[in-house]
């Protein structure tokens, strides 16, 4: 009884942990780009509920942050893919890169003013339904170019990792 409840405590731990890091670095992305965060303030605990709810139960695979320009090009678009380990094998220590990110963060391409963004999930099989989140057809990726920036938190059950894909 113990090891499961110690589990289940940890698993929750880890969907907290990795969704304040997913969150955290959109935000940041967001206001470096000067793109309108009041739907993003608005929606935080909508979004930050389900994503938890995903990280928790298993099935997200990854969110992604289009930029919508106004003149009908999505670039910059950031992917930040979730990895399981359904073993708990991880990093026994919930880690976070705040400071290799906002180094990354400055390389990110400009928008233009009136840029929107629009935030996608998929999955690796069945999940549970979220409020505020209906399916949605992603902008294509054919042509961007990708950087990866490697692992952008940790937790004993799982990770979570970024990429950058631009023009």
């Amino acid at each position: 009884m113990t090891s499961t409840s110690t589990r289940t405590t940890t698993r929750t731990h880890t969907a907290t942990h990795l969704t304040d890091v997913i969150m955290g670095a959109i935000a940041d992305i967001l206001a470096d780009l000067r793109i309108d965060l009041t739907t993003m303030y608005r929606d935080w605990t909508q979004d930050e509920n389900a994503i938890q709810a995903w990280i928790l139960e298993g099935s997200l695979n990854e969110v992604i942050l289009e930029c919508h320009q106004t003149k009908g090009i999505v670039a910059p678009i950031i992917e930040f893919p979730v990895a399981y380990r359904p073993d708990g094998s991880g990093d026994a220590e919930f880690t976070a890169s705040r400071a290799r990110l906002a180094r990354f963060r400055q390389k990110i391409d400009r928008v233009p003013a009136g840029t929107n963004y629009r935030l996608f999930c998929t999955f690796n099989g069945p999940h549970t339904p979220q409020p505020g989140w209906s399916p949605g057809t992603r902008a294509t990726t054919a042509g961007l170019r990708s950087i990866n920036y490697g692992t952008l938190g940790s937790a004993p059950d799982a990770s979570a990792s970024m990429r950058y894909l631009y023009r």
